[in-house]
């Protein structure tokens, strides 16, 4: 670099001002001269000749003169101020009123386009829903394999949101310092081979039912719950401070989008394919300004000199660096894709980690993230890369203060000759509570997932475990096993849980109840109960009304169905344990009612349909009873439980002509040793 000519008037301006015999004067002049030549000689260190504009040039600035510039349009250090960063905040900006917009539509209308999230694409390649978001992916790959990764820089509200915060930590005069690793930059890719690859191979090697590999395709660009796919409110606002304020403050600029974001991970790979790129003229003299300007942390003035042009995956076309350059020598054009140029190691990139703390932490990015993913039912996946990702970096930092003897973080000194600053204790104070919070999550997730596993290896159908109120005798030893082991792990992740999970109370209560216990279970219901919604919510209180039906409580238990159905109409099965209710109650019209308009919505559902010829027959009208017990007799399978089950239920309700019929069936099919004992 060329050193300006006043560096050597540097030195005695200093000794006339440390000389005590000179006055005030001359001291104060010799002061201001010497600090704005050393200020100079800063800047002419990393400007170099012929880094002037053409503006600045105009106006007589020349390279020497550039260090605190007051042009409108350029940065105190004499850089070009990016024309394109204005239309891009406006392109962002509009984007997220654009969302605005949608959520208030769907509030006031009812029903809206399904979410342009590219999330949303998993229901798609799952169970075939073709939707907004799926669309708007598959436009957004294909439009990146020709103009590149634009998408990313022009329309994701996400990097708005990172954009923001790192403008108002520069207004606070905090510089986002990237954060370099060489392994935890394929996280994305391998999320995004996960969220959208993995579903497919896996039927694809295990798919004992032989259900197709592509389901079939079903429309549902236009949906009524816009909602049902996103976290809550009490999640999303938790999510988009670590996602964007966190991620940034600790990684970097783009943070999550390097080492976080699974739809950058398919942006990246198409971006290699792309004939549109960042290029170059020979106009170009290598001063860097693009590189101070890009906040995707890439380098483009040495990517392109060595290839002429820029082959990061990283870069987001946002024109920043294009905007910048002193001499326009960049410009976005076509021409041959990264795939094409030539490998070179030319390029020497400096990483914040040395390979050993690359390999832990990949381990502790792992660890991190399986302990919070899904915890408490609360964390979706995107957060918890977010998280694994800051819990790498204070992980890692938190080894350098422990074993370095001086250490920095922004402008704040952590240690310096081996001992720990204020700051610093500041600083490891914040990343033990993060990183003990992490631990914490993942003791609780190792008994919901222990918990998870004895549940699913349980296969007592329900309608034999609620048909009377104690099933434990239906119970394989193994099976008691399973609930004993499965109820011990769901107490102690509901115990040393700092938050409720709505998903583990109502298996909780499945396994009370197996064990035997149908009063804390119907308990432990009604709490899941208050922190569900929906579907969810309506399961739980059709449960506790089954299990009250069992119980006797028959009030109860019509309250907890009313509250279903009101949550879900369509929960036929909450219908007809109404239905039985009611006919407890003495309420028989009520009944027959309810057990009438479930089977005008499902007219092969066995039980309601022997439910109706018995209650027909009881009140006299024999030949509507027949078509009812006709139509049951069609859609019973010839399995001697199901009969006893059937029996059982029937004779609950009095209607024993019915149930000595199955009663009947069951032993012919399957003899009396297939039967409980009643006793």
């Amino acid at each position: 670099m060329i050193i300006h000519d006043s560096c050597e008037l540097c030195y005695s301006d200093l000794v006339i001002f440390s000389n005590p015999n000179l006055v005030f004067e001359q001291a104060s002049l010799a002061a201001a001269h010497w600090l704005s030549a050393a200020f100079w000689c800063k800047f002419a260190n990393f400007v170099k000749s012929g880094c002037i504009s053409r503006e600045l040039k105009t106006k007589g600035i020349s390279r020497s003169t550039t260090a605190g510039v007051n042009v409108p349009g350029y940065s105190k250090a004499g850089i070009r101020k990016s024309r394109t960063s204005r239309w891009r905040g406006a392109a962002l900006i509009t984007l997220n009123l654009f969302m605005i917009a949608h959520i208030i539509q769907w509030r006031v209308m009812g029903k809206t386009i399904s979410p342009i999230e590219p999330s949303e694409t998993m229901h798609t390649l799952q169970k075939g829903f073709v939707n907004a978001g799926f669309i708007f992916f598959s436009l957004a790959i294909i439009a990146t394999l020709i103009f590149g990764r634009f998408v990313c820089g022009w329309g994701c509200h996400i990097l708005a949101l990172q954009d923001l915060c790192g403008w108002l930590l520069k207004k606070m005069g905090l510089h986002p310092k990237p954060f370099r690793s060489r392994l935890l930059v394929y996280v994305p890719l391998v999320a995004a081979l996960y969220m959208f690859v993995w579903p497919t191979a896996y039927r694809l090697f295990s798919n004992p039912a032989h259900e197709p590999i592509i389901p079939k395709f079903t429309n549902h660009l236009v949906i009524t719950n816009f909602w049902q796919t996103f976290p809550s409110v009490a999640v999303a606002i938790p999510f988009l401070f670590i996602c964007g304020f966190v991620t940034v403050y600790f990684l970097g600029q783009k943070g999550f989008c390097t080492y976080a974001c699974p739809y950058g991970g398919f942006f990246g790979l198409a971006d290699k394919f792309s004939p549109g790129k960042i290029r170059v003229t020979p106009a170009c003299n290598q001063c860097g300004h693009c590189t101070a300007t890009c906040t995707s942390n890439v380098l483009v003035h040495a990517e392109v000199k060595q290839y002429g042009m820029v082959v990061d995956p990283g870069c987001m076309k946002c024109m920043d660096c294009v905007s910048v350059c002193p001499n326009d020598a960049l410009y976005f054009g076509f021409g041959k894709p990264t795939l094409f140029a030539p490998k070179s190691n030319a390029i020497k990139r400096s990483y914040s980690l040395t390979w050993p703390e690359e390999i832990v932490g990949a381990l502790v990015f792992m660890g991190s993230f399986l302990a919070v993913r899904g915890v408490y039912a609360l964390v979706p996946f995107l957060m918890a890369l977010g998280c694994a990702a800051v819990t790498t970096f204070l992980a890692l930092k938190l080894w350098r203060l422990l074993r370095a003897r001086e250490l920095s973080f922004y402008r704040f000194n952590l240690k310096s000759s081996g001992k720990i600053r204020k700051a610093g204790w500041a600083f490891a104070a914040f990343a033990c509570a993060w990183i003990g919070l992490n631990a914490h999550s993942g003791w609780v997730r190792y008994h919901e997932f222990l918990g998870n596993l004895a549940f699913n290896k349980i296969h007592l159908p329900d309608e034999l475990a609620l048909a009377q109120v104690n099933p434990v005798r239906w119970l394989s030893p193994a099976d008691r096993e399973n609930v004993l082991r499965g109820k011990e792990h769901y107490v102690a992740a509901s115990k040393t849980g700092l938050f409720v999970n709505s998903e583990v109370l109502p298996k909780l209560a499945w396994f009370e109840y197996l064990s035997g216990d149908a009063e804390q279970s119907v308990q432990t219901l009604g709490k899941a109960a208050d922190y569900q919604k929906d579907e969810s919510k309506a399961l739980s209180l059709y449960y506790r009304g089954a299990i009250l039906n069992r119980l006797a409580r028959y009030d109860e238990a019509r309250a907890s169905l009313d509250e279903a159905l009101a949550e879900r109409e369509d929960l036929i099965l909450a219908r007809q344990e109404k239905g039985e209710s009611l006919w407890q109650l003495g309420r028989k019209e009520e009944a027959v009612s309810v057990w009438t308009g479930a089977v005008q919505r499902n007219s092969q559902l066995v039980l309601v349909n022997n439910e109706l010829a018995g209650a027909t027959r009881a009140s006299g009208n024999l030949d509507e009873a027949d078509l009812y017990e006709k139509q049951a007799d069609l859609f019973t399978p010839n399995d001697p439980l199901y009969h006893w089950v059937l029996a059982r239920r029937l004779q609950d309700l009095g209607m024993t002509e019915l149930a000595d019929k199955h009663l009947r069936q069951a032993g012919q099919l399957g003899g009396s040793g297939a039967m409980p004992n009643e006793h």
